[in-house]
């Protein structure tokens, strides 16, 4: 399984991924779900990576080859943003048909699912979610972020702390602590862990992370956060049965709960 989320801000972007594959409890390993494509000064793209590991692959080998070529309507001379994801979704549609078919006799599944991010230059930053099928959506201001893979156990942490004037760092820390959470409920999601800050205009790949599971950040971050949330719990608002017990005092008299006959004085 795969966890990869990118939160669009308006200082810039996030990225983070998670590093696991999983093709069985005895087929485990490890690759990046993060890859980059840049000019340097004019554009930079960042691409995650779910699903078949053989299609994921084939498709970041072509988008690498067709701009280093030059091809037209590739990463290399695209105009805008949307533009990229529909390129990203073409190339993914027909990576996918390519081995569909063969797959598809040993009952295995083509599809990926990918997140494309970044700026061409004269544009904003922008995130897409593409589906296997060639189409894609963006973000909104409402929810500013966008997820693939194993999602459900991540989201609350994005819905409750992210909004657009977040600040990059504490956007990051969110989707750290989202896949923490994850990899909490789900052992197909685990170290390492890729993080990517790019900050709007800057066409650079500077502020970079790669966190294995023993790193002295990612260890502490994962138990302070560990600490408070047992400590939000302990002091959330008691119920009104609650309070009324610890007030009882000796020779009171308590009620029994409703559908039970009679009454029983408290020792």
């Amino acid at each position: 399984m795969t966890y990869c989320v990118a939160i669009k801000l308006d200082e810039g972007l996030v990225f983070a991924s998670d590093s696991r594959t999983n093709a069985g409890v005895d087929q485990v390993s490890t690759y990046s779900k993060m890859h980059s494509f840049e000019t340097e000064g004019d554009r930079l793209f960042i691409v995650l990576t779910a699903g078949n590991l053989a299609t994921t692959q084939a498709v970041v080998n072509r988008l690498k080859r067709e701009m280093e070529e030059g091809v037209e309507g590739s990463f290399a001379d695209v105009v805008h943003m949307s533009d990229a994801a529909e390129y990203l979704g073409r190339v993914n549609r027909e990576e996918q048909d390519k081995h569909s078919e063969a797959l598809s006799k040993s009952g295995i599944v083509a599809e990926a699912t990918l997140i494309l991010g970044g700026q061409i230059r004269g544009g904003e930053p922008e995130i897409y979610r593409v589906y296997p099928q060639g189409n894609y959506i963006t973000t909104s201001q409402h929810t500013p972020f966008l997820q693939i893979g194993e999602s459900k156990y991540g989201k609350p942490i994005l819905d409750r702390i992210l909004a657009p004037s977040t600040p990059l760092g504490d956007a990051a820390r969110c989707a750290l602590v989202s896949i923490d959470s994850t990899m909490r409920s789900n052992l197909t999601v685990g170290p390492p862990i890729e993080v990517f800050v790019y900050e709007t205009d800057s066409f650079a790949f500077e502020h970079y992370l790669c966190l294995e599971a023993d790193d002295d950040y990612l260890r502490s971050l994962t138990h302070t956060w560990d600490e408070n949330i047992r400590r939000a719990f302990v002091d959330l608002p008691r119920f009104d049965w609650e309070t009324t017990r610890t007030r009882k005092k000796r020779g009171t008299q308590v009620h029994a709960a409703p559908g039970r006959s009679g009454r029983k004085s408290a020792r």
